[in-house]
């Protein structure tokens, strides 16, 4: 009887030491997923990706809707602690307000991964990994193209390029870092000026709404649309053709993700380029918990490689895309 009560104990400390690690001998191994919304092509791609992945991988997925609201996210992640899952993933609405509810995660000893965006906390032991895109290399890539472009060029050499910017959720990493990574390759080339700056919180209808508003400002002084997202580029177009200006020549639009609809718009010359930010990120996010949990040593930062896609290569690029 003692020795079977000492093997119990000895079990238990294993568990406490090295937490997630024996979660292997389970059947199957469990995620509680929180996902941001579905308030793009990109996040409907995004979800879809993790779901097929994980029923790929054997893994048991525990899937939470937030609808774009970080305390539904917040009470997701209580319920996943609440329900010992695994590991953790989630795709923050928002940088800050996490520190609470992952030290709750640290405290149970189940394993967080981020994925898409990023937390702001000053304890990053509070987070295993951060899968997903370079939001500022995105912005740079975007102002790279913009300042290249050849009617653009041509509109430089005779004075200043008035630039309105549409952008992301206010607060969120995607948000932040492509505008700090715009506004950065812009401070090269001080004949660009962003006039106006607004949050179209991601969606079409947003986008199209706060481009009415650009153009009641500033009408035909606007040069150049960049926007955070293609489907607020795409809600914007509709706001520009509805002023009588042609999206894409009288007004140059350049956005991230590169969904099928900015492909669309991009063969109908409507937009003139998309900055590649993948939302296929299930496979990898699979393959990081499986190695998570058992116990093995991955990456703080892992990044996904992309591209940028002019008007010119969209046609021959449209039948590639798988979102």
């Amino acid at each position: 009887m003692k020795r079977a009560l000492f093997n119990v104990a000895s079990a238990v400390l294993l568990i406490l030491a090295f937490g997630p690690g024996l979660a292997l001998a389970k059947d199957k191994i469990v995620l509680g997923f929180s996902q941001v919304g579905a308030e793009s092509e990109w996040r409907t791609a995004n979800t879809q990706s993790i779901k097929d992945a994980a029923a790929q991988a054997g893994i048991t997925l525990k899937f939470s809707d937030a609808q774009q609201k970080q305390e539904n996210q917040i009470k997701a992640i209580r319920s996943f602690i609440a329900q010992r899952v695994d590991v953790i993933a989630f795709s923050p609405v928002v940088e800050t307000g996490w520190e609470p509810v992952l030290r709750e995660a640290k405290r149970a000893r189940i394993p967080v991964i981020l994925t898409d965006r990023a937390v702001s906390a000053k304890d990053e032991s509070l987070w295993v990994t951060f899968l997903g895109s370079d939001f500022v290399e995105e912005g740079r890539r975007a102002a790279k193209w913009l300042v290249d472009y050849a009617p653009v060029k041509e509109l430089a050499a005779k004075g200043e390029v008035n630039i309105v910017e549409l952008q992301g959720t206010v607060g969120s990493a995607p948000a932040i870092d492509r505008k700090k990574g715009f506004e950065e390759v812009l401070k090269g080339h001080p004949k660009f000026k962003i006039i106006r700056s607004q949050t179209g919180d991601f969606t079409r209808a947003k986008g199209k709404e706060v481009m009415e508003a650009f153009l009641k400002a500033e009408g035909k002084k606007i040069n150049v649309l960049y926007a955070h997202n293609d489907d607020m580029a795409i809600g914007a177009i509709q706001a520009i053709e509805e002023a009588g200006l042609r999206p894409g020549k009288d007004i140059v639009i350049v956005s991230i993700d590169a969904v099928k609809g900015a492909f669309e718009a991009m063969m109908a010359g409507k937009l003139n380029c998309t900055v590649e930010c993948s939302p296929l990120l299930g496979p990898q996010l699979m393959s990081l918990v499986k190695d998570v949990v058992a116990g093995k040593s991955v990456p703080r930062r892992i990044v996904t490689e992309e591209g940028v896609f002019p008007q010119e290569v969209a046609a021959k690029e449209f039948p590639n895309r798988k979102y």
